[in-house]
């Protein structure tokens, strides 16, 4: 992100005006490859193709707060590989892990990994640290240190399946395992803050979050959340959960969250009233029905409505429920900047 955004940024955050209504949107490996013309495996393996995407996406949009940018990461395999999963990958499907077994012992007994040897961790530092030059060159930074939630890793190590069952069925050695999970994701943001001084915000994604009540949650999410954020007490705070948000939404404020991206099936209105004053909300435009799929009129048409349901405006970083999907098109985000600009 540039100096020019991570200061516009901090004034949204601080509940300061801005000269024009923000845009913003999370980019990575769903989005990249495909709108810059390259094979998902490329973009994974190739670091000047990483470089040059980004940069490509900064310099087609330079007004677009991309986050967190330049994103060095192997989709979501990069924490579960740090655990042992096998990781499968193809030309033009998104890389997976494969879940490890879900037994009782298994999940009880997860051993923390070493964040500076593991998995692809190491890879993801490395191309951070060659590009880091470069990156500054272009007038950027790195800003953000990124890691998968606590519930979604588990859900790539266990199956989602079977961990929302074992969430039920063993409530203690899952929160022995979550507790193992938060204490390697504390080390992995750790490490990005030490190799990166320049970071001053984190962001955790996690959607697994979406999929419980308000008991479950927190019990078995907002302690280790909370443990998260406040060990770094971030000038940013940012959350992703674009399932179901609403339980999330009450425990923002608390959890040391400041940023939230959220489902495009709730509205601004609805996540404001929830959310509470102070909770920045990057949002809400249906990213796959209309962003992607839609027309630039359709697009136009979703923001005007978004917009005019939102009421006031401030406290908004306009966006898409959810990071840039897949297929979305130069003219479709163009059109979507113009009609936030127009309406505002």
């Amino acid at each position: 992100m540039n100096d020019r955004h991570w200061d516009t940024l901090l004034k949204i955050v601080r509940g300061e005006e801005t000269q024009e209504p923000p845009v913003g949107f999370i980019i990575d490996s769903p989005w990249l490859p495909g709108w810059y013309g390259t094979t998902i495996l490329e973009y994974f393996s190739d670091p000047v193709t990483w470089f040059e995407a980004n940069l490509h996406a900064m310099k087609v949009f330079p007004d677009v707060m991309f986050f967190p940018g330049f994103w060095s990461e192997y989709g979501m395999c990069t924490e579960p590989s740090a655990f042992g999963t096998k990781m499968v990958w193809t030309e033009n499907d998104f890389p997976h892990p494969l879940k490890l077994n879900c037994t009782t012992d298994a999940i009880a007994s997860l051993a923390k990994p070493c964040v500076k040897t593991d998995g692809l961790l190491p890879f993801v530092i490395s191309r951070m640290a060659r590009y880091h030059d470069k990156v500054k060159a272009c007038g950027c930074h790195y800003r953000f240190a990124c890691s998968r939630g606590p519930l979604n890793i588990a859900s790539f190590l266990f199956g989602t399946t079977d961990f929302m069952m074992a969430l039920a069925l063993t409530p203690d050695e899952v929160q022995k395992a979550l507790t193992v999970i938060t204490d390697f994701i504390i080390d992995w943001l750790e490490l990005q803050h030490e190799k990166f001084p320049d970071i001053k915000g984190v962001l955790i994604l996690d959607d697994i979050v979406g999929f419980l009540g308000q008991s479950d949650f927190e019990t078995f999410v907002l302690p280790h959340l909370k443990r998260i954020y406040a060990t770094f007490n971030p000038e940013v705070g940012f959350f992703h959960n674009d399932a179901a948000g609403l339980v999330t939404a009450s425990y923002l404020k608390e959890t040391g969250i400041n940023l939230f991206n959220f489902s495009f099936n709730h509205s601004i209105t609805e996540m404001r009233k929830l959310a509470g004053d102070g909770i920045i909300l990057l949002g809400n435009l249906p990213p796959r029905d209309i962003l992607a799929k839609g027309t630039p009129a359709d697009v136009e048409a979703g923001v005007i409505s978004m917009m005019r349901e939102a009421g006031d405006i401030k406290g908004v970083i306009w966006s898409c429920g959810g990071g840039m999907p897949p297929y979305a098109s130069t003219e479709n985000i163009r059109t979507f900047i113009t009609a936030v600009r127009n309406y505002s």
